[in-house]
Parts: C-alpha cells; sequence; structure tokens
C-alpha cells in the first residue's frame, strides 16, 4: 500500500469524491495542472462532489473549531484531486505554499488557527516534506457559502 494511502488509513481518513460541478454549472478550469515537476491546485474547500460539508460565516455561524475541521476537510477534498490527476499521492514529493481563504464575520482574525487544519493535516501525511509556506486571509464570501477554501503549489 503507497504510503500516504497507508498515514491515511492509520488515521482514519478516508477520500471524499472528487468536485464536480453543481447541475447547470460548468467547470471552465483545471482542478490540478500539472507543468513540469510542479502541481497548481485549484482552491478546493470541505466538498465531497459539489455538496460542502459546512456552510457559513468563521465568527459567526461557524466556530474556530468547525472551522479548523473544515480546512482538514479541504485538505482531504484537494488530495481527491490530486489521486485522480496524478494516480498515486506518493508522487507528492513535497510541499511549496498554500494560500488560505477564511469567509469571515465582522471583527474575525483567527484566519490562522483554521487554516491550522489544512497544515496540521498536511504535515501528518508528509512530515517535513509537507512543510510549506502559507498565507491566511479573510474575506467576505466565499463559492457556496463555504467556511474555508485553499488552494496550493505541491513538487512532485
Amino acid at each position: 500500500m503507497p504510503l500516504v494511502e497507508t498515514r491515511l488509513a492509520e488515521l482514519g481518513l478516508t477520500l471524499p469524491a472528487v468536485f464536480t460541478a453543481p447541475p447547470g454549472m460548468e467547470i471552465r478550469f483545471e482542478l490540478v495542472r500539472v507543468v513540469g515537476g510542479v502541481a497548481y491546485v485549484s482552491g478546493h474547500g470541505p466538498l465531497d462532489g459539489f455538496r460542502p460539508t459546512v456552510r457559513g460565516k468563521v465568527g459567526a455561524e461557524v466556530s474556530v473549531e468547525q472551522a479548523y475541521a473544515a480546512a482538514r476537510a479541504t485538505a482531504l477534498s484537494m488530495l481527491a484531486s490530486l489521486e485522480q490527476e496524478l494516480g498515486d499521492l506518493d508522487r507528492v514529493k513535497g510541499w511549496i505554499k498554500a494560500l488560505g481563504l477564511v469567509n469571515c464575520a465582522p471583527g474575525f482574525n483567527l484566519m490562522p488557527a483554521v487554516i491550522n487544519g489544512f497544515s496540521d493535516l498536511i504535515l501528518d501525511l508528509w512530515g517535513e516534506a509537507g512543510r510549506h509556506a502559507r498565507s491566511a486571509i479573510g474575506v467576505a464570501e466565499l463559492p457556496f457559502d463555504m467556511p474555508v477554501e485553499i488552494e496550493a503549489i505541491v513538487a512532485l
């Protein structure tokens, strides 16, 4: 069994369905674009197929703990897309950069604590190769009323 797949199983985690467009919407971008030895991963959220698993603004309808879990679920969604594109998550040799967006209620400013849900899972799965540069910013709205959206760049 591949290493990352083994670590997911040890953590009791499974990958969700890969993002698909909701009825009536066409996807006009790549979920993962590979150029040379780098994969650029489009923004992902806590989705199972096209259904958000969590909705709402962090600091209002969504707590920091729920948003942390949503960022972790976002990592799983991203991994599902990477696995679909690459065929094997062990092809990911290192994580370069992540950009985390948090759908914030006015006055909420703990965006790094939320995006830690993503970073912590990547580090749990890849160890030192999971270390990455990162930004975590707050926004007024996100698609599908998701609490978080994260994009990444990974080395293959």
